[in-house]
């Protein structure tokens, strides 16, 4: 069997882009199944969520917000700490860069490892990656749970709902509008990435969500959900990959079976539903890597590191 190229290294497509307004205040700027960026557009300030992956491609959102608005940029949130999400943050020039506390952790454990892993698996998302200047993206603003700020009469809930992508998930919440960005907690027609993930957790985070009754939601991945039943169906496509995923990992590894044999397995069973969603084939190691771990004796993800990744996928795709 000849191996598959590195993870996403072969993609080199470019997606289309769309920016779409969702409710009175908010826009999504999203691309074919890759990473989004979330716009709330309050009274006096504009809020960005996620930032893409360099600061030259954050001038095309840049772009797409000054179509629309000129108010200041005050405020950039990360939904999560993955490098793809916040090196592009320096582009906005933002008065406060905002995320959990353990986001915040997370950066100072292990920022340095995962910016290494993230550009070497899928260099199309790092376009001009030396405009990253040295250094991490570090939050000015760390919080616990909840956080409110108003734009003037916008109010703009950040919530921590529990763990799930990782464990400093982050969603922006707007209660007037219902409208919520769920940072990669959320996926549609595009596979989670799961590498470092708490599967058992997961599934009650998205009932979490589900809970606030959303009217319109931005994914970490994939179109903007409109209505009760684009919602619906995107929290239950995420939900049900991850639930389905980690029960076959979980059963292999009961079984005695090792990493290999449980990745075959876990393939086969998920590639008929889920094998048409984007980067399937990109995150399918990695997020069996994190559920045997985690079925077996890693409670937390283990750091991924470059040569970690090249291990890895000798392992499963050699």
């Amino acid at each position: 069997m000849s191996s598959k190229a590195f993870a996403s290294q072969a993609d080199l497509e470019e997606k289309q882009v769309s920016f779409t307004q969702l409710s009175e205040h908010a826009w999504a700027y999203t691309a074919e199944g890759d990473p989004n960026t979330g716009i709330v557009i309050g009274d006096d300030a504009v809020m960005v969520i996620d930032t893409q992956a360099t600061p030259v491609m954050a001038q095309d959102v840049i772009r797409r917000i000054r179509e629309v608005t000129d108010k200041p940029i005050k405020y950039v949130v990360l939904s999560h700490y993955h490098a793809v999400r916040v090196l592009g943050a320096s582009a906005y020039e933002p008065q406060h860069i905002i995320a959990s506390q353990d986001t915040y952790d997370l950066i100072v454990e292990r920022g340095e490892q995962d910016k290494a892993s993230e550009i070497g698996r899928f260099p199309r998302l790092f376009r001009n990656v030396e405009s990253v200047p040295a250094g991490l993206t570090w939050p000015t603003i760390a919080f616990t749970g909840k956080m409110t700020l108003w734009l003037g009469k916008l109010e703009v809930q950040l919530l921590q709902l529990g763990r799930g992508h990782t464990k400093g998930d982050t969603v922006v919440w707007l209660p007037q509008e219902r409208t919520l960005f769920s940072g990669d907690l959320v996926e549609f027609d595009a596979t989670p990435y799961a590498g470092d993930a708490y599967f058992q957790d997961w599934p009650a985070t998205l009932d979490n969500i589900a809970a606030l009754k959303p009217r319109a939601l931005v994914p970490g991945r994939g179109a903007a959900l409109k209505g009760d039943a684009q919602v619906a169906q995107g929290l239950a496509g995420t939900r049900a990959f991850v639930s389905e995923l980690f029960a076959s990992v979980k059963a292999g590894a009961a079984a005695g079976k090792d990493l290999k044999n449980v990745y075959r397995e876990t393939i086969d069973r998920l590639k008929p539903k889920y094998g048409q969603w984007v980067i399937f084939d990109h995150c399918m190691p990695f997020d069996v890597t994190r559920a045997y771990d985690e079925a077996t004796q890693y409670r937390d993800p283990r750091i991924w590191t470059a040569e970690r990744d090249q291990q890895m996928w000798q392992t499963l795709e050699g």
